[in-house]
């Protein structure tokens, strides 16, 4: 176990050293995409819309929150296919006295940082468009706002880690965010509630993960959701971990 740890730190400290070198554009480059939500969304169509309680920009934040890390950690992980066809990199680890899981892990755990710190550049954001943030000054509300952003990346860090291992290009890559990712960017809670939905599409849409996250990260931990999360997260997981045992083997 103290070898498994030491292992996944290396890897982590490894992906650490790439992004401390690019945090400058990384930072940037993550603040323009929730930056357009809030003018377009916030400040934009936002003022004709009314939720239930509280304004829509403090509906929306959530949803951004949700949105972007599922992107970031779902991008972040998929650098392993550029590192298996491109630079052939992913042969180093492969022949590197490190364990498989531990290498997968490792990745994973690099993507939830990126996906932390893109979530903190939203929240300061945010709070410079009057967005309603007090529950962070309640320690038990935060602890479970952070929980969930911490399992929502897991999760799609895990799919992009999974994509990587088993697509062979590039452009097949990018359909693994066409029809699955982009679809959960908008139906999924994020921009508006998933009860507006006919019956028979909500049905499947509250089974996907990016909807649990919204709902949670709205209204605090639900018990029902956060199994549901951790089930996710346990399954994509052991799924990433045999697919790079099998590229490992094979």
């Amino acid at each position: 176990m103290l070898q498994l740890i030491t292992d996944i730190e290396t890897v982590m400290w490894r992906d650490w050293v790439v992004l401390r070198r690019r945090l400058k554009k990384f930072i940037l480059s993550r603040l323009v995409t929730p930056v357009l939500y809030l003018v377009a969304f916030g400040w934009g169509l936002g003022r004709s819309i009314t939720p239930e309680s509280g304004t829509y920009l403090d509906f929306l934040v959530p949803g951004i929150i949700a949105l972007n890390t599922m992107n970031v950690s779902y991008i972040s992980a998929t650098t392993v296919h550029a590192e298996k066809i491109y630079h052939k990199s992913l042969e180093n680890y492969l022949s590197a006295p490190i364990e498989p899981t531990a290498f997968v892990i490792g990745k994973i755990l690099s993507a939830v940082i990126r996906s932390f710190i893109s979530t903190g550049l939203i929240l300061v954001i945010a709070a410079m468009f009057d967005a309603q943030l007090s529950f962070l000054f309640d320690v038990g509300r935060a602890a479970g706002f952070f929980a969930v952003i911490f399992l929502n990346s897991m999760i799609f860090a895990s799919v992009g880690f999974c994509a990587a291992m088993y697509v062979k290009t590039f452009e097949e890559l990018s359909q693994v965010n066409t029809y699955f990712l982009m679809p959960m960017s908008f139906l999924c809670g994020t921009f508006f509630s998933t009860s507006q939905l006919p019956d028979f599409v909500r049905f499947f849409i509250e089974i996907l993960p990016l909807t649990h996250t919204s709902e949670m990260l709205r209204h605090g931990i639900n018990f029902l959701s956060l199994i549901i999360l951790i089930l996710y997260a346990a399954v994509l997981i052991k799924i990433s971990c045999k697919s790079f045992k099998n590229l490992a083997d094979g």
